[in-house]
């Protein structure tokens, strides 16, 4: 111990009496404290950021409807397409026609005092197929739908839409506005996957061309594939390895899933804009490359 001390001291002697004048002697711990919390240890050192790895999806089965809840699959009330009460019948043939839903709900005011819904089948058989000449009110077009709590498991749900023969919830927070809305059709994806009609596009559609330059793409269509048609690099070298849809390239360059309408410009200049999306996955994407202008 004494030894210890005695070459600590005749260590620090040794250093004052070399040190030249005007230059301050300072012990040998304050450099090393003055890397920790102040410098890098070598100035070529690069710093690296880990990010969290990516959620991993939910898996499909019977056990969700146990296991989620609404909230984790209602649609985000900011993304809900809904009608006010006061609308015309072409305006509301128009929102049929631009959204492609078969159910809309309808409010009076706003979103948070909905009335129901509108089916798009009482729409054509009350004023479609020539029989339009009557006077339009949306009023006794309306049906019921049910209002539920964002933590109702998705089975118990799914029970009351199946018993009541309502297709169609919305999510009411515990301040009574609408928090999100879902569907049976959401509801089951969770049990099988996702369900496409004869309205979507072909599973061999990967994508299609609206006009030069501009492509509506579906998310899981390749990133090579898609690549040699447009004939130019998406995704770089580093990225390859790890991605394989075009929707998984729009998730790593965000980091999450985006909402639908958001748009992701790459540095490339190559845009992405979300057509179609849910709160867990992108469905649809429409990529426009640099120098095309978006359409009006």
């Amino acid at each position: 111990m004494g030894q210890v001390a005695d070459g600590v001291s005749s260590a620090n002697a040794e250093s004052s009496d070399n040190a030249e004048p005007g230059q301050s002697s300072e012990p040998a711990s304050r450099g090393l404290l003055s890397r920790f919390f102040g410098g890098r240890s070598a100035p070529d050192e690069e710093e690296r950021i880990e990010l969290p790895p990516a959620p991993a999806p939910v898996p499909l089965g019977l056990g969700n409807l146990r296991r989620m809840r609404v909230g984790d699959v209602a649609i985000p009330k900011v993304e809900i397409e809904a009608v006010p009460v006061t609308i015309s019948r072409d305006e509301l043939v128009e929102k049929f026609r631009e959204h492609g839903y078969s159910r809309l709900p309808v409010f009076k005011e706003t979103l948070d005092t909905p009335l129901g819904l509108v089916h798009l089948k009482d729409l054509a058989l009350e004023y479609g197929f020539g029989s339009g000449s009557g006077r339009f009110s949306l009023r006794k077009l309306i049906r019921p739908l049910l209002y539920v709590p964002p933590s109702m498991p998705i089975g118990v749900l799914l029970q009351k839409m199946q018993v009541q023969r309502i297709h169609m919830a919305l999510v009411i927070d515990e301040y009574g506005g609408v928090d999100g809305l879902l569907t049976l059709e959401d509801l089951i994806e969770q049990v099988i996957g996702e369900i496409e009609d004869e309205h979507d596009e072909a599973d061999d559609a990967y994508w299609r061309e609206e006009k030069p330059g501009q492509w509506i793409v579906q998310a899981r269509a390749p990133v090579h594939e898609f690549e040699g048609e447009i004939g130019m690099r998406l995704a770089d070298e580093e990225a390859e390895d790890e991605i394989d849809s075009m929707g998984g390239l729009v998730f790593m360059q965000l980091g999450r899933v985006p909402a639908r309408g958001e748009v992701v410009v790459a540095e490339n200049g190559v845009e992405y804009e979300v057509v179609d999306a849910d709160p867990r996955r992108i469905k649809r994407l429409r990529v426009r490359l640099p120098g095309v202008a978006p359409a009006e």
